[in-house]
């Protein structure tokens, strides 16, 4: 059986994005193909590389990538995770569903860097909790 294809799209595919990817590769297991990428590509945030890092995941060695229509045509499902990459998401085929995530970007945080880093521990649990039931209603 094929495994399900979820491409996660952000705009700069460096916190939002990653931290999805992270998460469904590690709840996903091999049920499925699990790929992120940006309208453009920012570089991974490293603030976004810690706090996944405390919750067990290690997101260091997943690649900033742009999107490409070969991403697009082998994804089964695009999930888009702020305004910018839906405004901005490229056509997808007959066939390829799309969903969208309004998730805040922790990067654009401001105040201590203890309260900037709480913002990014907050997204990262509201995608943990997105992407598991995602994952739950994509199994059936």
């Amino acid at each position: 059986m094929k495994r399900k294809s979820i491409l996660f799209l952000c705009t700069g595919n460096s916190c939002r994005s990653q931290m999805a990817e992270g998460w469904a590769r590690r709840l996903g297991g091999e049920d499925f193909e699990i790929a992120s990428a940006g309208i453009e590509a920012h570089g991974k945030n490293p603030r976004a590389i810690a706090v996944m890092a405390e919750a067990g995941v290690d997101i260091s060695g997943q690649e900033s990538t742009r999107v490409t229509d070969d991403m697009i045509a082998a994804a089964d499902l695009v999930v888009t995770v702020c305004g910018h990459a839906d405004e901005h998401c490229p056509m997808l085929p007959p066939g390829v569903r799309k969903l969208h995530w309004p998730l805040n970007d922790p990067a654009k945080a401001t105040g201590t860097e203890d309260e900037i880093m709480a913002e990014f521990r907050r997204v990262r649990d509201e995608v943990r909790e997105r992407v598991t039931g995602l994952l739950q209603d994509e199994r059936g």
